[in-house]
């Protein structure tokens, strides 16, 4: 018997919004909030603002470098990258956040944002005011715990390349990466569209665009993946795992 409808995986990031006592799909939080008995109307009554803002376009800054911090930011919709310019001007790509991902942690300590934030397709986000937040998280531990996931989790993502890899070896371990962010969101993890660049996706592997390319094309020769466009299907997940095994360091 096929699974019910309801739990079989979003095929793309489009989040369900939820109602007045109803988080969001995508919602970072919810679980746990849920975990301790608060619900949406529960976190009103607690003071503590969520605030839906958006949409912002592609190409449109969700904030800059040296900006004050005073909210933390959630994923509702879209994509977005981060990333600094060198001395020299150029743009290094820090990392891509989804749907569901939080934005803005790295900026605890100085209170002010070390990187920009721009969207790379229409994107939506939720926004919590931090010193709230982290005033709630002293009242409810599984939110702290959860805060600190996201902490770690945010330290793993900017030392994920950071080793001697190989050009396939970084392109799978990208590839395995959204596909488990993906699923963890309840979307496809093995057909899912390519929101960014070659370019950027090149640029945050530390990486050449045309080795991108040539790899992904390699790739679809050995029936690892099947790409058109920007549209990307896993076709042998365990082989491309394997390959991303090193840099993953499972």
């Amino acid at each position: 018997m096929s699974e019910p409808a309801l739990r079989r995986p979003r095929p793309g990031p489009i989040a369900d919004d939820g109602d007045a006592l109803r988080f969001c799909s995508t919602c970072a939080f919810s679980q746990a909030c849920l975990s301790q008995g608060f619900d949406k109307s529960s976190l009103n009554d607690l003071h503590v603002l969520v605030e839906h803002v958006g949409p912002f376009h592609e190409g449109e800054h969700l904030f800059r470098e040296g900006d004050d911090f005073t909210a933390i930011a959630a994923v509702r919709a879209g994509t977005v990258k981060t990333y600094v310019l060198d001395p020299s001007g150029q743009e290094q790509v820090l990392g891509f956040f989804l749907p569901g991902e939080v934005i803005g942690l790295n900026a605890i300590h100085h209170a002010r944002y070390p990187c920009n934030a721009v969207a790379l397709d229409t994107v939506m986000l939720c926004r919590f005011s931090f010193p709230k937040m982290a005033l709630l998280a002293t009242r409810l531990p599984g939110l702290q715990a959860q805060l600190f996931r996201l902490l770690s989790q945010d330290i793993g993502k900017a030392a994920l390349l950071a080793g001697d890899y190989s050009s396939d070896q970084r392109m799978a371990a990208f590839l395995v990466s959204l596909s488990r962010r993906y699923a963890e969101r309840g979307f496809s993890p093995s057909r899912f569209h390519l929101t960014m660049a070659r370019t950027d996706m090149a640029n945050y592997l530390r990486l050449a665009p045309e080795t991108v390319s040539r790899v992904l094309r390699r790739f679809q020769d050995e029936g690892l993946v099947q790409v058109e466009r920007r549209e990307l299907e896993i076709l042998d997940a365990a082989r491309l795992a394997a390959l991303a095994r090193p840099v993953l360091r499972e």
